[in-house]
């Protein structure tokens, strides 16, 4: 862990001179959760006020704060149990822990008086690539006639995403943010525009009858193994836009590329229907976690006799 991120509780903000020593951590991280990129974290760092610190060991912590309410994350390795439960004195809950890294101390977790859960919300949905560019079978019927729908309706040209059409781009996001009368992610997909070449981010910008109408962007994870898709942006006047982004887009992806994490639902039902239409073979799974409440006493005592 670079010396420039201080052992807790001190910490430091998120910021683009940490990406070098920090990128390669987070790369090899076997299992490839989206949150867990320099990108992800640095162009989220102003929602959720992240701050970074380590501990004595050099287990890197990720503190942040989401609807009032103070979170930490740890994506290489558990904290040593002091660091743990001090974090807890100043945090209201443990989030985003790996699988791999609690398959090691599950044991320790419950010693220490920590209760782990899964956090469905948040699982990760992993699609294999070539079920999404080849929407092969029964299964993704519905999916591919989208796709013969937008070929047969428009003409459309698909060029690399960068900074020579970030300005198209962003006419696209701009269109997004009035048809959604919403901000929701607006701020980080503009700056992802902005400095997608500096972050190492990777996407495609989809031109319909001449005009931008479409983008994605997003990164390699897991070892190169995985696709993070991050952003995807479209105007919904073109019918089957985004089936057909995200099936051209999968195609044009290489073939060492096993899986596509199209990150997680947040527990919004619709959401959750529409990921679950591509059918994912798996999820990347993360737990959350809590002190254990005190035990309740009976009340009552039960007297012997």
């Amino acid at each position: 862990m670079p010396t420039t991120i201080p052992c807790y509780p001190n910490d430091v903000p998120i910021t683009l001179d940490l990406q070098p020593h920090l990128n390669p951590l987070f790369f090899q991280l076997p299992d490839g959760i989206s949150e867990y990129t320099f990108a992800n974290l640095y162009l989220f760092r102003n929602r959720y006020a992240y701050r970074l610190s380590r501990s004595p060991a050099g287990a890197l912590i990720i503190s942040g704060t989401r609807d009032g309410a103070r979170f930490f994350m740890t994506p290489a390795a558990i904290p040593e149990k002091e660091v743990t439960l001090s974090l807890f004195e100043t945090h209201d809950y443990w989030k985003g822990i790996p699988e791999s890294a609690l398959a090691a101390c599950k044991d320790d977790l419950a010693r220490w008086g920590v209760s782990v859960s899964e956090d469905r919300d948040n699982f990760d949905y992993l699609y294999l690539r070539t079920d999404l560019a080849d929407l092969a079978g029964k299964k993704y019927h519905k999916k591919r006639n989208l796709v013969s729908a937008f070929l047969n309706a428009y003409t459309y040209e698909v060029r690399p995403l960068g900074p020579e059409n970030r300005a198209h781009a962003l006419r696209v996001l701009e269109r997004w943010r009035h048809d959604k009368a919403e901000d929701g992610d607006y701020l980080a997909s503009r700056e992802a525009l902005e400095q997608c070449a500096s972050l190492g981010m990777q996407g495609a910008l989809y031109y319909v009858n001449g005009r931008p109408a479409a983008w994605c962007l997003g990164e390699p994870l897991a070892q190169g193994r995985a696709f993070a898709v991050h952003f995807e942006k479209g105007i919904d006047d073109y019918k089957g836009i985004y089936q057909f982004m995200n099936q051209n887009f999968a195609s044009s992806l290489p073939d060492h590329i096993i899986h596509i994490n199209r990150e997680q639902d947040l527990g919004d039902e619709g959401l959750r229907q529409a990921k679950m239409t591509y059918r994912p073979v798996g999820f990347v799974k993360k737990y959350s976690a809590r002190p254990q409440p005190p035990a309740v006493l009976a009340w009552p005592p039960v007297v012997s006799k």
